[in-house]
């Protein structure tokens, strides 16, 4: 359950403080000392109910306190029992009263909230398995980062997979939240899954998988079809090509970082997002772009654009991106990872998703394939261990 912030524990403390100043300086007449009446709700909002009820005490106490002081109130202790004086006992122990109700509400809606939260997180892990780090000759690296503000189970997917036409590349954003997208993150991954070993082209797993979605939204009633739909982006690495094969439904195009520097992949065609092609048509089409050996493909969802910080300024992503040179692919996604978090002030309000994709050097002649996994291995372990 994640502690409330600094400045509210140091509320009630601060409060009390306020109203200890301003007693001495205020006539006898007007007793700031029913101000305290409100303490026990302002610890309501950072504290659990046993530590409300203490406070409440502590109020009632202290009014007594300073009813009866003499010395620090100017007031007789006659003052004590006055009818206004324990009419405001009586106040502060009905106000300790609900906040102890209220402490015992919200204590119970965090935790909740929390197990709801590693719930969606492990439900968003358990459908993203893990992606091989090599693909032949492509190394490959995920990242993904739930929203720090809801506990909302998020649509971004990706997915890598090998097949006899080469190294097949996915990642999407479901339109909306929660179990929904879940439920059609799942179908779009099982479609992709089984389209990118049968169909013979990019745009072929484009059409396979924009059958399948449609099919399963069909079988639903009511506004829920309208809301199920995904922007993707295929990609297919070549074995024998120095090329990369894309298809863009409507999302953000990818980056090819190399030594040439970082460009931008904007599609000359875009598609349409996946199951809106009953409305739009099913007209994919796939890019062809140079894709070399040492050069990178970085894959993204929209909630690492969408970064915003405290100025409503969004994330500039091909100028981070340039600025940090040709990192591995790891190094590359922990990179993004840090800087968004030190962008957006540790308050991701959307999730992210991102996949690099790397294509390895050609092996020397005299460099066998064991040498070369070997190479690489090494190159991992380095990489995490920073």
């Amino acid at each position: 359950m994640p502690a409330p912030p600094l400045w509210m524990r140091w509320l009630p403390a601060i409060y009390v403080v306020a109203v200890l100043a301003l007693e001495p300086i205020t006539p006898v007449q007007w007793p700031v000392s029913f101000l305290l009446i409100a303490l026990p709700v302002v610890a309501a909002f950072a504290y659990g109910p046993a530590t409300v009820a203490v406070v409440t005490v502590f109020a009632v106490l202290l009014e007594g306190v300073l009813a009866g002081t003499p010395c620090c109130a100017g007031r007789s202790v006659g003052y004590l029992w006055d009818r206004h004086y324990v009419a405001t006992y009586i106040s502060t122990a009905l106000v300790g009263l609900l906040g102890t109700i209220l402490a015992a509400h919200r204590t119970h809606r965090e935790r909740t909230l929390a197990t709801v939260r590693s719930v969606a997180e492990t439900a968003q892990r358990v459908l993203l398995r893990p992606v091989p780090h090599r693909l032949g000759r492509v190394c490959v690296e995920t990242l993904y980062l739930s929203a720090a503000a809801e506990a909302r189970i998020g649509g971004d997917l990706y997915e890598a997979v090998p097949t006899a036409h080469g190294v097949r590349l996915l990642i999407g954003d479901v339109r909306g939240k929660g179990l929904i997208a879940v439920e059609t993150a799942a179908t779009m991954l099982g479609a992709f899954r089984e389209a990118a070993h049968d169909a013979p082209d990019l745009v072929g797993v484009a059409h396979r998988v924009e059958t399948s979605m449609s099919r399963r939204a069909t079988e639903l009633s009511g506004t829920e079809t309208a809301e199920r739909f995904v922007t993707a982006v295929f990609a297919e690495i070549a074995e024998d090509e120095k090329i990369v094969r894309i298809v863009n439904c409507g999302h953000p195009p990818p980056l090819l970082i190399g030594p040439d520097g970082v460009t931008e992949l904007e599609p000359t065609d875009p598609s349409p997002p996946i199951n809106l092609g009953v409305l739009i048509g099913d007209h994919y089409h796939a890019e062809v772009q140079p894709f070399r050996p040492g050069e990178q493909l970085l894959l993204y969802t929209d909630g690492v654009t969408e970064t915003r910080d405290r100025d409503g300024n969004f994330y500039p992503l091909i100028e981070r991106i340039r600025a940090w040179g040709n990192l591995p692919p790891r190094d590359l996604l922990d990179h993004l990872h840090q800087d968004l978090l030190a962008f957006s002030g540790a308050e991701l309000r959307d999730d992210t998703a991102a996949l690099a994709a790397y294509r390895l050097p050609d092996p020397l002649p005299d460099q066998d394939e064991d040498e070369d996994e070997e190479q690489d291995e090494r190159m991992r372990r380095r990489s995490e261990r920073r």
